[in-house]
C-alpha cells in the first residue's frame, strides 16, 4: 500500500491506496484519524489525481471527483457508501433519508454505523449527511471538520449562482 500526506483547509489528510485505485482518506483528528501502517510505501505518484481534485474541491472549483476507489465493507455498507455518492454537492440527507432510499427505513442507526466506517471521508461524501432535526451528528473527522465541509460546499454554491 501507498500512501502520502495532502496539506488542505482542514489539515493534512492521509490518502492511501495502490496504483491503481484510492482506498483510504485519514483525517488529522477525530475518530478516522488514522497513521500509515508500518509496511507502507511513501509515494506521492499514485495519488497525483487525488491530491488535483482534492485540492479543487477545496479551492471551491470541483463539485465532483472522478477517481477509481476501492471502497470495501459488507454488503448493506456498499449499499449506503453508493447512496451517499448520490448527494448533491452542497445538499444534505439525514440517515434516515439514506436508509428510506436504500429500501430499509428501520436501518437509521445502521446507516449512521455504515457512514461512520466510510473509508474515503470527502471523496464519499459522509459530511453531506446530517440528523432528522437538521443537526451536525457525529462525524470522524470532528463536528468542526463536518461543519467546515459544508460550510466550504455551501459558500462556493452561493459563489457559481447555485440557489
Amino acid at each position: 500500500m501507498y500512501y502520502c500526506y495532502l496539506a488542505t483547509p482542514i489539515g493534512d489528510l492521509l490518502l492511501a491506496g495502490d496504483d491503481q485505485a484510492l482506498s483510504l482518506i485519514g483525517f488529522p483528528e477525530g475518530s478516522m484519524r488514522r497513521d500509515p501502517d508500518p509496511d507502507w510505501i511513501y509515494n506521492e505518484e499514485p495519488f497525483t489525481a487525488a491530491r488535483k481534485q482534492l485540492l479543487e474541491y477545496f479551492d471551491g472549483q470541483r463539485t465532483e471527483f472522478e477517481l477509481p476507489l476501492r471502497l470495501s465493507g459488507t454488503e448493506f455498507q456498499m449499499l449506503v457508501l453508493e447512496e451517499l455518492q448520490r448527494i448533491p454537492y452542497g445538499e444534505t440527507a439525514s440517515y434516515g433519508d439514506i436508509a428510506a432510499r436504500i429500501g430499509n427505513p428501520k436501518a437509521v442507526r445502521a446507516v449512521g454505523a455504515a457512514n461512520g466506517r466510510n473509508p474515503i471521508p470527502i471523496i464519499v461524501p459522509c459530511h453531506r449527511v446530517i440528523g432528522g432535526g437538521g443537526d451536525l451528528t457525529g462525524f470522524g473527522g470532528g463536528l468542526d471538520t463536518k461543519a467546515a465541509l459544508l460550510r466550504l460546499e455551501a459558500e462556493s454554491r452561493k459563489f457559481m449562482g447555485a440557489s
